[in-house]
């Protein structure tokens, strides 16, 4: 029997995934052909979806991107086989926007059955779990050290630290907590792997469960991710099912339970008290720190909490080991950084490469330039809050101190670009904007200086007083970053004063 691949992750099918399956099932059908269609998660090729791979007895090859109108003659120029065919694209692997990848996170994104433990385990799933049940919690915590693991949802703070406070802590109980409430702009790393490898996810978080001696785990998901958070249910009650969860994991007497819970819409809850609020049933209100979510978090008690894509890699490197893991990225950046192509670009989609590599060859060798076919005028790095790069800065390397150096952030990766019709004053503007809207209002510098930050940069734009007002918007920038009780009022002034600083023709220079 035949295997066909149809992704089944919300890129995919927006794109019309579903309906592609549909007729290839009809198809097979009509013609009296055995095949077993596995919708699988996409491999992160989105200029390229809805993307069909037939697993042939040379490999999988792959179409795209495919439309229901296209079926029939696939079928006749032999799809099964791997005919030849004008949206034939050859062996997946050799795909050069997939080949000239590293991928650790996504090394099974659009390869195996998300929901299928055997297919997980044929790809090397849960020798990391295997690995870290032979381990006290020290030596397991000690290798995330080693790893040098970053937080990847921003903040870049070392994994191994915060393990290691929690592991210190006493307390009776203790929680692992996993921020999937990815709201950033130009995002979607998170969304892809809970929809394409969940179980990638479950195992990185019951070894951090057994790292410290936490027993209970959360998956906070972003509301809009309903396709991934059904996905994600699934494959807990599968690893349940299979003893990966449980009181008793794989026979070794040591438990480790999970829950997903779905957010409730507010892009505040991406920070990380915030979310505690709203998990414990609560508005999301930031909290003031200290304590630290590691001494005093979940309902009062120590709590991990670690994005998506850092539980995610702590199973592949427990699976083949800290050296090897430290061995990726450069000076304090280790590892790979799923890096997320959005906005003007004509190849959008999801690029894990090592850090070290550089952000002209994220956009121009695998983004392939602007959709538009104008020049690149600027690109923003790190979500809403980020600051913007000129043309001029993106031979920038993709590193964290690099960044910072730069007074800019990676944070979880994304990367939106804009062609040099953008007017970066409107991008400012939409920069407190954004802060009006999603605010918690906890504080006064965030709630207030935000919506005042939208007028002065009108008035600035009218011509009404600019040099006052450009003198008043900086000043601004400065209460709203030193006097924010969290980063959603303390970063917004970054990508304010980055256009401010690159494109001051915007603002009437």
């Amino acid at each position: 029997m035949t295997r066909v691949f149809v992704p089944g992750d919300a890129t995919a099918c927006a794109l019309g995934a579903d309906a592609v399956a549909a007729a290839i099932a009809e198809q097979a059908r009509a013609r009296g052909l055995d095949i077993e269609l596995v919708r699988n998660g996409s491999r992160g090729l989105f200029w390229l979806e809805p993307l069909v791979e037939v697993e042939t007895a040379t490999g999988r090859v792959a179409y795209g991107p495919v439309t229901p109108a296209d079926i029939g003659s696939l079928f006749d120029s032999g799809l099964l086989t791997g005919g030849r065919h004008p949206l034939a694209l050859g062996p997946t692997e050799q795909i050069p926007y997939l080949r000239d990848q590293t991928r650790v996170n996504f090394a099974r994104a659009g390869v195996i059955d998300p929901l299928s433990i055997a297919d997980y385990q044929r790809h090397d799933g849960f020798a990391g779990l295997a690995k870290a049940l032979t381990m006290t919690g020290q030596q397991a915590v000690d290798v995330v050290k080693a790893s040098g693991l970053r937080g990847r949802g921003g903040a870049a703070f070392p994994a191994g630290i915060k393990w290691q406070t929690v592991l210190d802590a006493p307390a009776d109980q203790k929680y692992i907590v996993c921020n999937a409430d990815e709201g950033d702009s130009g995002t979607f790393a998170d969304r892809l792997l809970l929809e394409a490898d969940p179980l990638q996810l479950i195992e990185g978080m019951t070894i951090a469960g057994l790292a410290v001696g936490a027993t209970q785990g959360y998956i906070y998901v972003r509301s809009e991710y309903s396709r991934a958070f059904a996905v994600l249910r699934a494959a807990i009650a599968l690893a349940r099912e299979a003893g990966f969860l449980g009181p008793d994991i794989c026979g070794s007497g040591r438990a480790f339970e999970l829950e997903a819970r779905l957010g409730a819409g507010a892009y505040i809850c991406g920070e990380e008290t915030a979310l505690l609020e709203s998990l414990e049933g609560r508005r999301g209100l930031v909290r003031a720190k200290p304590p630290l979510p590691a001494v005093q978090g979940l309902f009062g008690q120590p709590t991990v909490i670690n994005n998506v894509l850092t539980l995610a890699s702590v199973a592949a490197i427990f699976a083949r080991g800290a050296a090897w893991y430290a061995g990726l990225g450069c000076g304090r950046s280790l590892g790979t950084l799923p890096m997320q192509l959005a906005g003007n670009i004509k190849r959008g989609g999801l690029v894990e490469l090592p850090f070290g590599r550089t952000l002209r060859e994220l956009i121009e060798d695998f983004g392939g330039g602007t959709a538009s076919g104008r020049p690149v005028r600027a690109v923003q790095v790190g979500g809403p809050l980020g600051a913007y790069l000129s043309a001029d800065e993106l031979d920038i390397v993709l590193d964290y101190e690099a960044f910072a150096a730069r007074r800019a952030m990676l944070g979880h990766g994304g990367v939106v670009v804009f062609d040099d019709s953008v007017d970066m004053a409107e991008q400012a503007r939409f920069a407190m904007e954004f802060c009006v809207a999603e605010s918690c209002g906890k504080c006064t510098p965030c709630r207030i200086g935000s919506t005042r930050g939208v007028e002065v940069i009108d008035r600035i734009r009218a011509g009404t007083a600019r040099e006052q007002n450009l003198i008043l918007l900086r000043e601004l920038c400065d209460t709203m970053e030193f006097g924010s009780l969290c980063a959603m009022g303390g970063l917004t002034p970054m990508p304010v004063r980055s256009a401010l600083d690159k494109f001051p023709q915007d603002f009437g220079a």
